[in-house]
């Protein structure tokens, strides 16, 4: 999820996997896989570089998880590297 900002002010928090297209006409129009349309303040370039960090950190955080000591649960039907 990120935190951006409605034209008006108001924060919103978007989850960043449902972007599908974003455009600077000249503000920043994020159109949504379902078609909708959010207006924002940020620019395209904030809204990409927090889409990187939300990533990243999804990354970093599955990465200390997994290097944390003792047994992780699998999904059923899946197995263990263990």
């Amino acid at each position: 999820m990120i935190h951006l900002h409605r034209i008006k002010g108001e924060e919103l928090v978007l989850n960043a996997d449902l972007i599908e297209l974003i455009e600077a006409t000249p503000d920043t129009v994020i159109t949504l896989i379902d078609g909708r349309k959010i207006v924002v303040q940020e620019s395209p370039d904030t809204v990409v570089d927090a889409v990187r960090r939300f990533r990243a950190g999804v990354l970093a955080s599955a990465e200390a998880i997994r290097s944390q000591p003792g047994d992780l649960l699998a999904f059923p039907g899946g197995r263990s590297d263990d």
